[in-house]
């Protein structure tokens, strides 16, 4: 199980870089070109990047979290209310991403009708289906681990 779990790892923290990377060069040059776009919006340049840099932090939660799950499974305590823990603050973050998302896409809407690419607002709906999906998950899984250790803290009691 060691194997599986590095390579999980491995991939979380693969999927991190590429964010991480955005957030550094990608989203202010973003922002500002939106500012540069339409002026008359300009002054939604900060509120935006702000958001989308919130957005940031709450999926580096998602992937901390992840990472302590799998710390878990490697340490033989994935049935324990440690994992359910973390399972709560994933679906938590996941609603609170794609929150974020629908507050912003009037922002989205108007950058698309602007620079005429309504595959901004597509992205901004795929987000927010993704998020939501993550968070059923999560919600599911959560759910099922709370059931599988009471059922073995009944087991063990009878025992």
């Amino acid at each position: 199980m060691k194997r599986e779990t590095f390579f999980l790892k491995f991939v979380v923290v693969l999927m991190g870089l590429p964010v991480l990377a955005l957030c550094v060069f990608l989203l202010p040059g973003i922002a500002e070109f939106f500012a540069e776009l339409n002026p008359k919006f300009a002054y939604l340049q900060y509120p935006f990047l702000i958001g989308l840099y919130v957005t940031a932090i709450v999926f580096f939660v998602v992937l901390y979290q992840t990472l302590k799950l799998l710390s878990y499974i490697d340490k033989n305590q994935a049935f324990s209310e440690l994992s359910v823990s973390a399972l709560k603050t994933i679906k938590y973050c996941a609603i609170t991403i794609s929150a974020l998302y629908v507050v912003f896409m009037p922002l989205l809407y108007l950058m698309a009708e602007v620079d005429d690419a309504p595959g901004i607002i597509l992205i901004g709906m795929v987000i927010i289906f993704g998020c939501v999906v993550v968070a059923v998950f999560a919600a599911v899984l959560q759910k099922l681990l709370k059931n599988a250790i009471d059922i073995k803290s009944e087991n063990d009691l009878t025992v």
